[in-house]
């Protein structure tokens, strides 16, 4: 139907149906692109992969490789520092109340008696909030700074760290850190590898092997990167520092394309340091987008509870305030100008909340940092956040790292069973003895017969308690990574002989201490490691002789596997060997049935020592081939990699014979028994959160007592999915009063399904292990803690992975160890052991607590019986909104009459430090925040209530005939009586409290000598103030005088 068509009534409806349309459809667009701009500024983040040519620069950008940790820019440091500030209602009050003095209508008094604290204050945080933001920046402009040697097609040229970009081909010194994440192309060793130390990104201090790309290895010279056909592909950036996926992809002169695979042991994460050699490699990650910083959480201002409790506190008042101005003006009655008479009594009880309570408690802080630092019990602590000491004294929930903190990480040797013997450290020499006499005898039988002999003779004879430790020894001394690294030796990389190094000064290097623990007790043995590169390894024997070995295979530890493995080739007997060590728990499936294993390690656990079982098995010529051909096809599978390379594996694992169980200790920092002792005793739950290995986590728990002996353990299975978790979960409810031992996988899991319920029952374990943690995730933890519980947390760390975790805590505290200082200088407080947290927390923080409760509270006190008495002075006559006391006297109230001895409070002691200590147990009272509540607060208030009151009408009544001078009694009578309570309210006597106590009283008795003027222009005050109300209350108040 057209238009013409329609009747003249359908024709008007239908252009209000078409203009509805249109403006919905116009609406409905604005609406998306609402939704499209919210979208954008509220979007996450998102990261991709790419693919780098080799010797080119990227067509896409990428992040800037600038290191930035300031709070502030020169444009948001006044916004941000006044919100800081404001954000609490007892600044925004303050801040209302100096505002109104401006209007001349509700002015009580002279405005630098408001905004001269109010100033003060704010020019005091912006000075130290300017102090500490300078010194990040000059540490990130350390940093920036760096320099660093690239390589272009023209040459090498230097680089500032700040101006590195992604695809950048990079130097990398021996020593020197590591600026970008990378992906290691060449070293200087011919074998293609180096060692890092990652102390600072995952807290392990022990050296980790890479590998460079093989392909770039070979190459002639490094100018040759610039004619290859290759590129690189990487994953996009993720948190997960223990893994990474990429491929090295290249087209040879024919034009075919071939591609390797790139993994951890080829990747060169940022703030890892090149132990070993040099490297050179292509930077894959820049900026944000690096491993180290993505497990970096940004730095927040710490608020401690006392002060949310004063700030709850101060509303509490500020609505007291409020009802009572009300109640007056409802006596008062809402005629004339009433609006102005209320604002009026707001502001003449606004002393209630006095602002020299920010002040003084700000001092109190300061002074309760500079004791701590003066402590000669606990040296070279350091107060680094000057803002929450009180925190230290309720503390419930203390979370530590593991190595470097309640460890000094040296492992040392200490036991090994052979399932009829063992040896312990006071019968190591019977080792000696019997692999000396082995190869004594194998030296003489080499020289009358074959070589083969020793073996043949060895495998019909029956074994003999010699001959098991031969093989236990020997199984040790191959079964490992262990690289020997060589200081007085030149060139080592160009391959000098055994013999010539076996004078020359040697350390071991490895991914793990364990490792490096059984090598050097082999090597005081007598069977030391002296060469070792990617495919032989020599041993010495006790005789001088010189054993080599082929290295044909090697399958490093992995927590899910949890077992190291070696294939060798014994160069003299052509006997090829694997050899496999591991936790009991996946040993026991693997070697020949025995009665002994599972005892026996039990037995090492519950001293405290970290077990590897250690079996092996002799491999045909056939066997070897077999394994050798799946295992390569495994190993260059594009799907499932894992997975078949784990398959041909353990088809090798099957029916191995058991040689030994070795025993090693994880030396302790000192004192850490007796303080986790004393910090359970105080009721404080301890946590320990690690990145190691759970077996390692376990027996360092358990060697420290953090699990005491006679305590069950539960330990968490591994999981991945929802069904899981809610079994696992069930079956760690009916399990009471036992400590947890959980990895971090798992526990991500739990939380993404069942984040209330597990909370709500690991809370009530005595003591949790959570190992495999990433610092995200501990960070994760401790904001767990302290959103579901709300209570107090404190984080202990010694690495730069504890930073996010000290920064989440409530109190971060940092050990200035092995590990650097990077914990250290980001934490708020410093010490140099572990053993100092318990002087730190029972005692300091108990004072800093206790001390900063009285002040706080006699501070309101002083402003509640001012607010008292001004309240009955004010129903006395008529309601008048007049003030009692002239601004200069409320002003000398505050500070030179009263404020020494309110703040000699903070020198109080209520128990002596060695009370403290002995009986941890008072240090649960404190966790329960009773120093400071609505209790103490409402029997304050009372008391002032009660002084106020008396000393208003005693003056009133008993000096009736001198009513003119009652300024001058009132104030007198209320010097006094603060000076008294404060006298009265002291535990302990300090001879500064005495002297700020007669100091304030001197200086009051002369003020009244010295200034009777000031204190006789009172009376003339208080009739000069009634001249400024209303006609009625100047009547009124004559009237009285008269009477």
């Amino acid at each position: 139907m057209t238009d013409e068509e329609y009747p003249l009534w359908a024709k008007s409806e239908k252009n209000t149906f078409d203009r509805l349309t249109a403006s919905l459809q116009a609406h409905k667009v604005r609406l998306n692109c609402c939704d499209w701009l919210v979208g954008a500024c509220s979007r996450k983040r998102e990261y991709s992969s790419r693919r780098l040519t080799v010797g080119s620069a990227p067509t896409l950008k990428y992040p800037s490789n600038v290191i930035c940790n300031q709070k502030y820019n020169i444009f948001t440091f006044i916004p941000l520092v006044l919100y800081e500030q404001f954000k609490f209602f007892l600044n925004l009050y303050f801040l209302v109340v100096a505002i109104s003095q401006f209007i001349p209508e509700v002015r009580i008094g002279y405005l630098y008696t408001y905004w001269g604290p109010l100033g003060f204050v704010l020019v005091v945080t912006m000075i130290r909030e300017a102090l500490d933001d300078f010194r990040r920046y000059r540490r990130d402009k350390e940093a920036n700074s760096q320099i660093y040697k690239k390589l272009t097609a023209v040459g090498i040229k230097n680089i500032l760290s700040s101006d590195i970009r992604v695809g950048d081909l990079l130097f990398v010194e021996k020593n020197q850190r590591v600026p970008a994440d990378m992906v290691l192309l060449r070293t200087a060793d011919r074998s293609g590898s180096i060692f890092i130390r990652t102390d600072q990104l995952d807290g392990e201090t022990d050296w980790k092997l890479r590998l460079a790309v093989p392909y770039t290895q070979a190459l002639a010279a490094d100018k040759e990167l610039f004619a290859l056909n290759a590129s690189l592909f990487a994953e996009k950036p993720q948190k997960d520092i223990h893994s990474f996926i990429g491929t090295f992809s290249k087209t040879n002169e024919e034009g075919l394309q071939s591609e390797d695979p790139l993994s951890l042991q080829n990747a060169l994460w940022a703030s890892t340091v090149v132990a070993s050699s040099s490297a050179l490699g292509i930077v894959i990650y820049t900026g944000r987008e690096m491993r180290s910083v993505m497990n970096t959480s940004q730095p927040k201002s710490k608020v401690g509870q006392l002060d949310l409790e004063i700030n709850t506190l101060t509303k509490v008042l500020f609505t007291s305030v409020v009802a009572l101005s009300i109640l007056m003006m409802s006596i008062k009655g809402f005629t004339g100008p009433w609006y102005r008479y209320l604002v009026r009594f707001i502001l003449l009880f606004s002393y209630i909340i006095p602002i020299s309570l920010r002040v003084n408690l700000d001092m109190g802080k300061a002074a309760y940092s500079w004791m701590i630092q003066q402590d000669d019990e606990i040296p070279g602590t350091v107060v680094r956040s000057t803002t929450i000491p009180e925190e230290l004294g309720r503390i419930v929930y203390l979370l530590t790292d593991k190595t470097g903190t309640l460890t000094q990480n040296e492992m040392v040797f200490k036991k090994i069973h052979l399932g009829t013997v063992s040896f312990a450290s006071d019968t190591m020499d019977e080792v000696m003895t019997h692999v000396r006499d082995t190869y004594a005898v194998q030296t003489s039988s080499s020289s009358s017969s074959t070589p083969t002999q020793p073996a043949a003779i060895t495998s019909r004879v029956k074994r003999t308690v010699v001959t098991r430790v031969h093989e236990a020894v020997k199984a040790i001394a191959l079964c490992h990574n262990v690289t020997p690294v060589y200081e007085d030796v030149n060139a080592v990389g160009s391959g000098p002989e055994a013999d010539q190094l076996v004078g020359a000064k040697c350390t071991y290097q490895a991914s793990s201490p364990d490792e490096v623990a059984l090598v050097t007790w082999t090597e005081n043995i007598g069977l030391a490691l002296v060469k070792r590169d990617q495919s032989s390894m020599q041993l010495t024997t006790p005789t001088g002789s010189c054993l080599s070995f082929s290295v044909l295979h090697i399958f490093p530890f992995t927590s899910e596997s949890k077992r190291m493995g070696i294939i060798v080739k014994d160069e003299t007997t052509d006997e090829i060997i694997f050899y496999l060590k591991g936790a009991d728990v996946v040993m026991t499936s693997v070697v020949q049935y025995n009665d002994w294993l599972e005892e026996e390690c039990g037995n090492m656990a519950r001293e405290g020592l970290r077990t590897l079982v250690i079996a092996k098995k002799v491999l045909s010529e056939d066997q070897y081939k077999l394994f050798s051909n799946v295992h390569h096809q495994a190993q260059v599978s594009v799907e499932n990699r894992a997975a078949r390379v784990q398959a041909a594996v353990e088809s090798l694992e099957r029916d191995m014979q058991l040689l030994c169980i070795t025993g090693v200790e994880d030396k302790l920092q000192a004192d850490v028994r007796p303080t986790l002792e004393v910090l359970r005793n105080a009721a404080i739950k301890v946590w320990m959160l690690t990145g190691d290995k759970m077996e390692t986590a376990t027996c360092i728990a358990k060697s420290s007592q953090l699990v005491s002996r006679s305590q069950a353990i539960h330990t968490f299975r591994p999981i991945s999915t929802r069904t899981d978790a809610h079994l696992e979960l069930n079956m760690f409810r009916r399990r009471n009063d036992c400590a947890l031992v959980i990895s971090g996988e798992s526990l991500e899991v739990c939380l993404k399904y069942y984040e209330h319920e597990f909370m709500e029952l690991v809370c009530q374990c005595p003591a949790v292990v959570c190992c495999r943690c990433t610092p995200t995730q501990k960070a994760d933890i401790v904001r767990l803690l302290r959103t579901h519980t709300g209570k107090p947390t404190c984080a202990i760390g010694d690495g730069g992975n504890d930073v996010s975790m000290i920064q989440a805590a409530n109190a971060g505290i940092g050990i200035v160890g092995k590990e650097g200082k990077q914990a250290s200088l980001a934490a708020d407080f410093s010490i140099t052991q572990f053993s100092f947290i318990a002087r730190l927390l029972l005692v300091h923080g108990r004072n800093s607590y206790k001390r900063s409760a009285s002040l706080s509270q006699f501070v309101m006190h002083r402003g509640l019986i001012i607010t008292a008495m001004q309240v009955v002075f004010c129903s006395v006559f008529y309601f008048a909104s007049i003030q009692l006391f002239p601004s200069f006297l409320m002003v000398g109230y505050a500070t030179v009459y009263t404020m020494f001895p309110v703040f000699s409070l903070v020198l109080d002691v209520d128990v002596k430090p060695e009370i403290a200590l002995t009986y941890p147990e008072l240090y649960k009272e404190l966790t329960k925040g009773r120093s400071l509540s609505f209790k103490t607060f409402f029997i304050w208030v009372l008391i002032s209530i009660y002084q106020g009151s008396i000393i208003m009408y005693g003056a009133l009544l008993l000096f009736d005939a001198e009513f003119i001078h009652v300024v001058a009694i009132t104030f007198s009578a209320l010097i006094l009586t603060e000076l008294l309570m404060v006298a009265l309210t002291i535990r302990t006597w300090h001879w500064l409290m005495a002297l700020a106590e007669l100091f304030s009283l001197i200086i009051y008795l002369l003020s009244l000598l010295v200034l009777p003027d000031y204190f006789g222009e009172c009376e003339v005050w208080l009739v000069g103030a009634f001249i400024k109300t209303e006609n009625k209350e100047i009547q009124l108040f004559k009237t009285k005088l008269n009477s």
